[in-house]
């Protein structure tokens, strides 16, 4: 396959390790008949609890065979969809679970919880079909489960599709209507890019709420634990034409957290038309996602489209009360890319919703450079600008939208397309913006005018006109860079004083 279907694996810490911190119950108890009472405040106060410790590292308790397994034979293990929670009784979400193997190494417990009562998922190989290699594991004992995923009819009323997916670390992705699975999210980023390393949070357990006859979303909660912090997460995943999270995030920092992550999402860009330099390559465009949006608190709409650099990049967007952003994927016809694999034209975009106050901070988009397609190599996420202080519990509730565009002001036409290459000028690079929407109907040569500007070098002959091939606006211009290595590009459409279109930002680098 072209494109890596694999989520980075992270540490997960068994029930027993839980069980003797006083946080559960014995396993024999969770599965007994009674389970053990759970409700909303059971996983922030385990979460609370952990933080008050010292963090334990989970034993490694995965046979070797299964630590050194390659993707091939990882992907022989599959789950028996005959054996899916609640596809028996006919509910409208069913879940399957993933085997511990390849970068998934470490156990996650799950629960189902229903009527107040959390009971254990028990591990069986039967649950499994082991194929070729990985047949060694049929006779095994509880090697236990990386992760899950959840079902349920999105696309066609009678087959369960693949909604989200929750493996490694603390990394879950979902799809909505049509859609196939690209960029990821996460329950918390710590100290990406930093010089001390990154340090990657893990789900340790989830607590799948039973679905009641009907429903058309399922709630999902999960322990997280790292050594810099514990957090608690619920998930109330609704399904769609836009599939929607709603999620509230609370953390327990053990220290201080000087370079926290909040909603981070991750993607991957390798080439567009903004960026070919050196690409050779059939297909006109490689990437999940093509740009960051940004709806600021100042009511300001932001497109920046990515860049696949020649150094890491860490640009930073300061705001106060953010109302959204996300990296999104809009260009949605198969000729964008041309690729009858990987299709990424069906890649979902990620919206970010605060619900609440958030505060000061900064959203962070950090942009790796790559020289292939199966490396995510783009993190995006929102930075409070006071650090998370130790001791105490942070709470930030949000809403995930994954969807094929998400409207935010319609009164405002929206970049469709960058494209940069060489100028006639040795030197010279020529910046081309495409604009379109409703804003731009009717409007005449001389009814708007560019609104351009660079931080670094010198803009020079920008120009906007209507193309009307595409129905839209286009603005054009040259930039000298005039020996800086870097510069901040800015343009956006005008008529008279008033902003017609979002404003578009981007990083130019030599």
């Amino acid at each position: 396959m072209r494109r890596r279907e694999l989520i980075l694996g992270g540490l997960s810490l068994p029930l027993a390790t839980l069980a003797a911190s006083g946080l559960l119950s014995p396993p024999a108890a969770l599965a007994a008949d009674s389970g053990t009472a759970f409700d909303n405040d059971s996983v922030p106060a385990m979460a609370r609890r952990l933080a008050a410790e010292p963090f334990r590292k989970p034993p490694a308790d995965l046979p070797k065979w299964l630590q050194d397994m390659g993707y091939d034979e990882y992907r022989d293990i599959r789950f028996n969809p005959a054996h899916a929670l609640w596809r028996k009784q006919g509910l409208p979400f069913q879940a399957q679970f993933f085997h511990r193997g390849f970068l998934f190494k470490d156990r996650v417990q799950v629960f189902t919880v229903a009527a107040g009562r959390a009971r254990q998922v028990d591990y069986s190989p039967d649950l499994f079909t082991f194929r070729a290699a990985a047949v060694r594991g049929r006779g095994g004992a509880d090697l236990g489960f990386a992760g899950m995923r959840l079902h349920g009819t999105i696309n066609r009323p009678d087959y369960f599709d693949e909604i989200c997916a929750f493996l490694g670390a603390s990394y879950f992705r979902a799809v909505a209507k049509g859609q196939s699975y690209g960029l990821s999210a996460r329950g918390l980023a710590l100290n990406t890019v930093q010089p001390v390393g990154e340090e990657f949070p893990v789900f340790r357990a989830f607590w799948i709420e039973t679905p009641a006859p009907g429903a058309t979303a399922i709630v999902v909660h999960a322990l997280m634990d790292s050594p810099s912090v514990s957090g608690a997460f619920r998930f109330a995943i609704k399904p769609g034409d836009e599939t929607v999270f709603d999620v509230q995030a609370r953390l327990y920092p053990r220290v201080e957290l000087t370079h926290a992550g909040i909603a981070p999402l991750t993607s991957m860009y390798e080439f567009g038309a903004s960026d070919r330099v050196g690409v050779d390559d059939y297909r006109p465009a490689v990437h999940d996602s093509e740009g960051l949006a940004l709806l600021t608190g100042a009511d300001e709409q932001i497109w920046r489209p990515l860049h696949n650099p020649a150094t890491v990049q860490d640009s930073g967007f300061q705001d106060t009360t953010p109302r959204g952003f996300g990296l999104m994927q809009r260009q949605r016809d198969f000729a964008a890319f041309a690729d009858s694999e990987a299709h990424y034209e069906k890649r979902p975009s990620l919206w970010v919703e605060p619900v609440g106050d958030w505060g000061k901070g900064a959203v962070h988009l950090v942009e790796i450079p790559t020289g292939d397609e199966y490396h995510d190599n783009i993190v995006a996420f929102w930075r409070p600008a006071a650090p998370l202080a130790a001791g105490r519990e942070h709470r930030f509730d949000y809403r995930l939208h994954w969807c094929s565009d998400h409207q935010w002001k319609p009164e405002l036409a929206i970049v469709a397309k960058t494209m940069i290459g060489a100028a006639a000028q040795p030197g010279r690079r020529l910046v081309i913006i495409d604009f379109k929407g409703d804003a731009l109907a009717g409007l005449g040569d001389k009814d708007l005018k560019p609104d351009v500007w660079s931080g670094a070098g010198k803009v020079l002959n920008a120009v906007a006109h209507p193309v009307p091939a595409t129905g839209g606006w286009r603005i054009g211009f040259e930039l000298d860079p005039a020996g800086a290595q870097a510069a901040e590009l800015h343009a956006r459409l005008l008529k008279g004083t008033q902003p017609v279109s979002e404003t578009w930002l981007y990083r130019w680098t030599a």
